[in-house]
């Protein structure tokens, strides 16, 4: 799910980049239908109605994410806060919690939950098989259609003046 990119700093996911211990299977990865998007219909289909971030070679981005046995996400801090993020857990073995802030929870199949990737959460599956959840991103509901254009246009520019077509 990590990957370095010579552009970039090293990761701060301390060990889990460039490792499949957390792994993802990409629906739409940045804005953009991946092969595992065409192999997927009915859950694109129930996303259909999400509100995703429409952002030209940002979003939405839509996957399914696996931590194996024994592996812990660091704590870590999302970038933008203009989105949430929403995680639907599918396949959970005992032992599975997630932290946002001060609250942490015991991950429960079929229950979502959307959070401010801004705030700093972590992840960890100390169970015997593999977690697996579902995860895409929103706009934040209190920005408006205007705010919400403006964010886009932005990246857009800010991607024009760098030479950049997408972010990592």
């Amino acid at each position: 799910y990590v990957k370095s990119t010579a552009n970039r700093p090293p990761s701060s996911q301390r060990g889990l980049a460039d490792n499949s211990a957390w792994s993802a299977y990409f629906l739409i990865k940045e804005g953009k239908l991946t092969d595992g998007g065409a192999k997927c219909p009915k859950t694109l289909a129930a996303l259909r109605d999400a509100p995703m971030a429409r952002i030209p070679n940002h979003s939405p981005m839509v996957l399914f994410s696996k931590l194996t046995p024994g592996t812990r996400i660091p704590p870590h801090t999302g970038m933008i806060n203009t989105r949430l993020v929403c995680h639907l857990p599918l396949i959970v073995p005992p032992g599975c919690h997630f932290r946002v802030g001060n609250d942490t929870r015991v991950w429960e199949e079929g229950r979502a939950w959307i959070f401010d990737d801004t705030i700093e959460h972590e992840a960890w599956n100390q169970g015997a098989t593999d977690r697996t959840i579902l995860i895409f991103d929103i706009w934040r509901p209190d920005l408006s259609d205007d705010e919400r254009r403006a964010f886009a246009a932005l990246c857009v520019a800010v991607d024009a003046y760098a030479g950049n077509s997408t972010w990592d």
